[in-house]
């Protein structure tokens, strides 16, 4: 009779086996050792200079508190106090009493860390001192309210980093399976470290999802279509019609060339692109190409005129149409922002109706990227892209994003795949979410200072691009806004803000969950539900008391408020690079494009 592996107690790993695995990690990571030594010298300069400003932040912050020592000890005390009542609280349960209720955190939802007493107190303490922490600085008196927003945000980076969930020791998962498995878990932690690093050339690139798992044309982006033009900026998509006939007006889809236009075509299930096209529009999208240094001197203004403008021009030669409806998401949408004031300006009316997910116009409060963004780190971020050649890399900006939820992105993905030894798990979202890409210097540093530093889209002639000054007040182009609200990048009430700029009839609405899921929720997933408030008042928290509830998706409200700007007969459907079908502009490849396929963590 065999014995359950359970019954059989930890499994030890055998001598050979570790000293090999050691081994190997030590060559490999003597390998690394140059590079990491020149990033970690990089990363000291720029901690000595204070790039970032956090030095700077906590020193006026600690200025302030110990300026009032009385309050200090006040927050002490109550930290004390509930501290000790905690403690009381285990105390009494060890004696018969209740427990507390489950606490509420993801880091210690695993029933390991409810069932032992120890490592529950653990938990409570950890968040009730965090509490306390973040509670202190952002009480402190006579600081900016900008000061006060970076040291919170950095308080709680560290944290983060600081809870007892990201430590062998302080882990009951990880205690167990170290346990169970002689501690093969952590030797195989420490390879997928060190394969980590290599990916990241000395920088850790955790692993989020397992990306030889996706193929982009099979299992992502694999909608079918044709690229039928491109410059030096972008490809232009048609996709292959799913109905017999579509509406007249073709849709065009700016994305944000900070990613990969395939968030919106992720799988069928979840493809907003099959979605529309399957509701009979004539769907084009803008794939951006990735900049290198003979980009670096793309200006804003060429974002503008060789991506919406020119990518217009294409769709009225393939199609014998000349307006569009349009979408723009995130950057996308901001750039479809600058488009109608551009052309409203040149009385050019070509879009007639525009459609934003989770786009920023109005940049007065973009809530934590704000941290990254001012004039010290602008020039810093200046100073770093001019020696690498001109542009950002991508990773940078991945690694800024995944910091915006460092629990989420970053530490669940340190202790699976580190901590616990395990390899993650194919994903689609997160296969995208690691497509990093590349942006070059002149136009992401006329988009920060311009835009997001002095806020100059909001202003009538602020913003002049192509020679043409803008002014979104004298836009009239019916739009549709659409933005999350557990939204960490546009935060949605500064969306709202954006929204009430444009001259236009406009439309508001509010999905559930975030940035990514509440835009990406097909019907079929009945999920998240939406908000909507046909009146557009002053304030955003106004706006969401008058809303009304929905269920399911936000996708089939778009649907209606689209069709009802689109009253012309429908057309024969236009297969793309197919001139007896409309498709007039032949097909150069097909999709999704050489442009989106190239991959930083590919390439040697």
């Amino acid at each position: 009779m065999t014995t359950p592996a359970a019954a059989q107690g930890p499994h030890l790993i055998k001598p050979d086996v570790l000293a090999e695995a050691l081994s190997d990690v030590a060559r490999r990571a003597a390998a690394l050792a140059p590079k990491m030594a020149e990033r970690q010298a990089a990363d000291l300069e720029s901690a000595l200079a204070d790039e970032f400003g956090v030095q700077k932040a906590f020193g006026e912050v600690m200025q302030k508190m110990l300026a009032d020592p009385n309050r200090l000890i006040e927050a002490q005390t109550r930290y004390v106090a509930e501290l000790g009542g905690l403690w009381q609280t285990y105390l009494a349960a060890a004696s018969g009493g209740a427990r507390p209720e489950p606490i509420k955190d993801r880091r210690f939802a695993d029933e390991a860390w409810q069932s032992n007493p120890w490592f529950d107190f653990l938990a409570r303490s950890y968040t009730l001192t965090a509490r306390h922490m973040q509670d202190a600085v952002a009480a402190v008196p006579g600081v900016s309210p900008q000061t006060r927003h970076k040291a919170l945000y950095y308080t709680r980076q560290m944290l983060d980093a600081a809870a007892p969930s990201n430590f062998p020791l302080t882990n009951p998962q990880v205690l167990k399976a170290t346990a169970e498995s002689g501690g093969e878990n952590l030797i195989k932690g420490l390879k997928n470290m060190v394969r980590d690093l290599e990916k990241g050339k000395g920088g850790l690139a955790i692993a989020m999802t397992d990306t030889n798992a996706f193929e982009m044309g099979r299992n992502v982006a694999s909608t079918p279509g044709k690229v039928v033009f491109q410059n030096d900026l972008m490809q232009l998509l048609q996709y292959q019609p799913a109905t017999t006939t579509v509406l007249k007006r073709p849709l065009l889809i700016i994305p944000p060339w900070i990613n990969k236009y395939y968030i919106l075509d992720l799988q069928p299930k979840n493809s907003f692109i099959k979605w529309a096209v399957d509701q009979g529009h004539t769907v084009f999208v803008i794939s951006w190409v990735m900049p290198d240094a003979k980009l670096a001197r793309k200006t804003f203004d060429d974002y503008l005129l060789e991506g919406p403008v020119a990518a217009m021009d294409a769709i009225a030669r393939a199609t014998g149409e000349r307006e569009v409806n349009a979408i723009g998401y995130c950057l996308g949408g901001t750039l479809l922002a600058c488009a109608l004031g551009y052309l409203t300006a040149k009385k050019d009316n070509r879009i007639r109706s525009a459609t934003f997910f989770t786009s920023l116009i109005d940049f007065s409060k973009p809530g934590d990227l704000g941290v990254y963004v001012d004039e010290a780190q602008v020039d810093a971020l200046e100073r770093r892209m001019q020696k690498r050649g001109g542009y950002l890399e991508g990773s940078e900006m991945a690694g800024t994003f995944n910091m915006l939820r460092a629990n989420d992105l970053i530490w669940s993905f340190y202790v699976h795949n580190y901590l616990l030894g395990k390899d993650p798990f194919p994903f689609d979202l997160l296969y995208w979410n690691s497509d990093a890409t590349r942006m070059p210097m002149a136009m992401h540093l006329f988009y920060l200072r311009e835009m997001y530093i002095k806020n100059k889209l909001v202003v009538p002639g602020g913003v002049t691009l192509a020679g043409t000054p803008l002014d979104l007040s004298k836009v009239k182009t019916p739009a549709y806004f659409i933005s999350t609200v557990e939204d960490h990048i546009a935060p949605w009430a500064t969306t709202y803000t954006g929204a009430r700029v444009l001259g236009g009839p406009n439309k508001f609405v509010l999905g559930g969950s975030g940035h990514i899921a509440g835009i990406v929720n097909p019907p079929a997933a009945k999920k998240y539900g939406y908000w909507t408030n046909d009146k557009l008042v002053a304030s955003a928290e106004d706006w969401l008391a008058g809303a009304t509830r929905h269920e399911g998706s936000w996708w089939t409200d778009w649907d209606q408020w689209i069709r009802a700007h689109n009253r012309e007969r429908p057309v024969a459907a236009r297969v793309p690079g197919n001139p007896a079908k409309g498709g007039k502009l032949k097909a150069l490849e097909d999709a999704p494009g050489s442009f989106a396929k190239l991959r930083l963590d590919k390439q040697a």
